[in-house]
């Protein structure tokens, strides 16, 4: 699993190991669950988000009531489609491992690259995902999310 190894590679704790590797495993237990079911889940300001993006914020909400407190946790989980501003380095590896994981059918060499500067060029390496994902949303006319835009513009301001 990428998280667990890029937390290896970057020394963390064995707490931190373990929170990583913990949102690897859950950031997409919901991911197949129908779209009406997980839009009542969120929370209000993010029930507007496409269907296919519900899934992280509606596992964070269930985690939350299951008694889940840790924050970053929660927000790397939540925002790990979208991307958001106030992600921490948790929060900006999943959203790097949830585009690189291996076996994903796009893009395979170009990925593979990427994540072989990971951990090392992080910032660069997310940079260039949300680049990426931001360039496909447009190519093919969706609505680019605010939190996304507003972490894309936190990663490239001084």
């Amino acid at each position: 699993m990428l998280l667990g190894s890029w937390a290896e590679s970057l020394s963390l704790s064995e707490s931190d190991r373990i929170r990583w590797r913990s949102v690897g495993y859950l950031h997409d237990a919901l991911r197949d669950e129908r779209p009406e079911v997980l839009r009542d889940m969120v929370p209000s300001d993010l029930c507007h988000l496409d269907g296919a993006l519900l899934h992280g914020p509606a596992t964070a909400e269930l985690l939350r009531r299951d008694g889940i407190t840790d924050g970053e946790i929660l927000r790397a989980i939540a925002f790990h489609s979208i991307g958001s501003p106030g992600l921490d380095s948790l929060g900006r590896a999943l959203y790097a491992a949830d585009f690189l994981e291996p076996g994903r059918d796009f893009l395979g060499e170009w990925r593979a690259d990427l994540r072989e500067q990971m951990p090392i060029r992080f910032d660069d390496v997310l940079v260039e995902i949300i680049r990426a994902r931001v360039n496909h949303q447009l190519e093919h006319g969706s609505k680019v999310s605010e939190q996304t835009i507003a972490f894309w513009n936190g990663l490239i301001s001084p």
